[in-house]
Formats: structure tokens, sequence, C-alpha cells
């Protein structure tokens, strides 16, 4: 079986509150450029598009996505609206709120709580869309997001949002958020070798309460915004000559092997690393291989 046959479902599903999704999704952060934001030069557009529509044929349902994921020319969000819309009804859509990038790209002062209504409405105009089916609330630094939360919350109640995430955050935030409405899923900076003990623990609470705990940055590492790590360790390397596959999709699995209720969101914008990405789900590490590379992560942690 080749990576181009290879679909997503080969990873299992999970559910984000009543919505059933296959375990590997897709980031759209990496649609408009070469890297995120303002970092690289603009995609071909018709790329893009065409990078999208394979993903659904590869029966990816889940889309990550934000209003600030745009270069100087592309948006990522407009990109998904043209190529898409229709949107197919399993199609989920998740959408990220609470930073703020201005017309020219730059960073502007993160959402106050009474900003992000229209947050979330921009989200739904570029998109198309009368709803959005999961927002995260991204954490910037401040101490509380009770009220921030709140504000979703209410939005939830009007029918804006179908469900709520959140995003760089600590299990105390969890906690916080649940006592103003469920959370579905939790979204932090995870992957091999760059993990800290608050997102170990948070990757074990979300398991044990049955919520979606989606890392990201999963393959870009080190790299970060400006894509995936090009340094590879001689252990991951030797595991992927084992199984023929690439280190990246390597440290893919071994991330969906964290459990059951772990999600994956690899963003590309190009084709042939787009199904590379969904074939990733059908990796099969052994326990030694875990082993090792369980080991290889806490060393660099």
């Amino acid at each position: 079986m080749t990576s181009e046959t290879i679909t997503a479902d080969a990873a299992g599903t999970w559910t984000l509150g009543d919505l059933t999704v296959n375990r590997i999704g897709f980031g759209a952060m990496r649609l408009t450029g070469s890297a995120a934001f303002h970092l690289g030069t603009p995609s071909d557009r018709e790329r893009s598009v065409a990078v999208l529509r394979r993903a659904v044929e590869l029966g990816v349902d889940h889309i990550d996505t934000a209003a600030f994921y745009f270069s100087s020319l592309r948006s990522a969000n407009e990109i998904i609206n043209s190529a898409l819309s229709p949107y197919p009804d399993d199609l989920v859509i998740v959408a990220k709120v609470g930073p703020y990038r201005d017309w020219s790209g730059e960073w502007g002062t993160s959402a106050r709580p009474e900003d992000l209504r229209g947050h979330v409405e921009e989200n739904l105009r570029q998109l198309g869309r009368d709803h959005l089916d999961v927002v995260n609330l991204r954490r910037m630094g401040q101490d509380s997001i009770a009220e921030h939360f709140g504000a979703l919350a209410e939005l939830r109640e009007k029918g804006l949002i179908r469900h709520l995430g959140i995003s760089n955050v600590s299990p105390r935030h969890l906690a916080e958020a649940q006592a103003i409405a469920p959370v579905v899923c939790v979204q932090n900076r995870f992957g091999l070798g760059s993990g800290n003990p608050g997102t170990e623990e948070m990757l074990r609470i979300c398991g044990e309460q049955g919520i979606a705990f989606v890392p990201f940055y999963a393959i870009a590492g080190e790299g970060g915004e400006q894509g995936a790590t090009t340094g590879h360790d001689e252990a991951v390397l030797a595991i992927a000559e084992a199984h023929g596959a690439t280190p990246a999709q390597i440290r893919l699995a071994w991330t969906l092997a964290q459990g059951p209720h772990v999600l994956s969101i690899p963003g590309t914008g190009n084709p042939d690393h787009l199904a590379e990405n969904v074939a990733a789900g059908a990796l099969r590490l052994t326990d030694d291989e875990l082993g090792t590379l369980d080991s290889l992560h806490h060393k660099a942690g």
C-alpha cells in the first residue's frame, strides 16, 4: 500500500463533543506560504486549493484554521472557502481566536473578552458559514481565561459556536474553563522531543476525561512557524528506514501513539507531503520502537 492509497480513517476516530472525526486532520497554517504568517513566500493559490480538495478525498474531515492565518497575498480561510464550499456535511472546521494581526500582518494587542465576538464573526465571514463547529480560545499569557472563555460560552449559547476548546494552557486553565462550559479539545505545543511537564500532565488529564488532545508543531518540532525540522536523531532515522517511512511520518506515528484521544493536524501546501502525513496514521510502531522514542523524548525534554 502506497501513501496515495491510505486514507485518514487508518488512524481511527475520536469525538469532539458530538462530532466524530478521523484522528488525522489538517492544519491550515501552511496553506498561505512557505512558512507561517508573513515569514515565507506566498503559496501558489491553485496548489493550495488542490491540496485541500485532495485532503478531503483522502478522508480528512477535521480542518484547523484561524482568521490570522494569512500571508501578504493569501488567506487560509478564503482558500478553504473557495476549495470546499459548499462544505461536506461531515467536515468539521475548527477555528482559533485570541491572537490578532492587523491588515499589514503585524501582531496587535490580543483580544479582550468583548473583542471575541468580532473574531468569531470574521472567521464566519471568511469561511462563508453561519456557525463554527469548534472554536479554540488561544491563551495569550493571561493568568486567568475565565472572562475570555465566558464570552465564547455566550456565543455558543447564541448558536454561533457548537463546541469550545482551549489552547496554550495548563491544567488549571482547563479546570477554570470547565467550570463555565464543556471543553471538547485542548491544543498545546507537543511533539517528539518538545514536551514539558505541564503539557505531559495535560495529555494525561485529557485522556482520563475523554477530551481530545490536539498537539501543534508535532512535525515542525524546533522549526515551529518556519516549518518542519530537518534535524533528526539517529534513532528516528533508523526507525523510519525500518518502516520505509520518512522521519516526519515517524514523528506523527509516535504522537498518535500517545493515546486514542490524541489527534494530529499536520499542515502543508505540498500534495506529496499531504499524502505522507495522512499515511502516517497507518504506521504501527513496535513496543521497542516506542520505548526508544519515549526515551529520546524524555531526554530532550
